[in-house]
């Protein structure tokens, strides 16, 4: 059976983006594109709205390119569970109150059953002290809380 995963909008942008100088966010690049393939082939791949009105913004043309590159995965709804789960990760403090998109992103993520979020977010979701509090958040209101991982984090799993 395939693991589900949730690709965060910081993927689609790296996949996208114009190529960078900087060495680092090139090597995201390079790795996202990396994975891509395997986002089909190897998972059940889904987005949820949250991550299609995100790439929709910016660059006309860039915002095309994100939006073509997303649209083979099914779009998860943003139901109230998934609200209700987004304020309580903001209220325990899992993820700043100036950032309610990337509870939005976890909270999805756990209602819908997804095994993995993917995502380039590391200050606010990706980081171990994140991780640890949205867990413990996300577990105490009965869900199973989704790995959180970076592209090349699964990339290595897959090899």
């Amino acid at each position: 059976m395939k693991k589900r995963i949730y690709i965060e909008t910081t993927v689609v942008s790296y996949f996208t983006a114009r190529p960078s100088r900087d060495i680092i966010v090139a090597g995201h690049q390079e790795t996202t594109r990396d994975l891509w393939p395997n986002l089909t082939a190897k998972y059940e791949t889904y987005i949820s709205a949250i991550v299609y009105e995100e790439a929709g913004k910016g660059d006309p043309d860039q915002a095309q390119m994100r939006l073509s590159a997303i649209e083979a995965f099914p779009m998860i709804d943003i139901d109230d569970d998934a609200r209700f789960l987004a304020e309580k990760i903001i209220a325990g403090r899992g993820i700043p109150a100036d950032y309610p998109e990337d509870a939005l992103h976890v909270a999805v993520a756990a209602v819908n059953g997804m095994d993995v979020v993917v995502t380039w977010n590391f200050a606010h979701l990706n980081n171990p002290f994140t991780r640890r509090a949205i867990r413990r958040i996300v577990e105490l209101e009965g869900y199973v809380c989704p790995e959180i991982c970076s592209p090349q984090e699964l990339i290595e799993v897959d090899q």
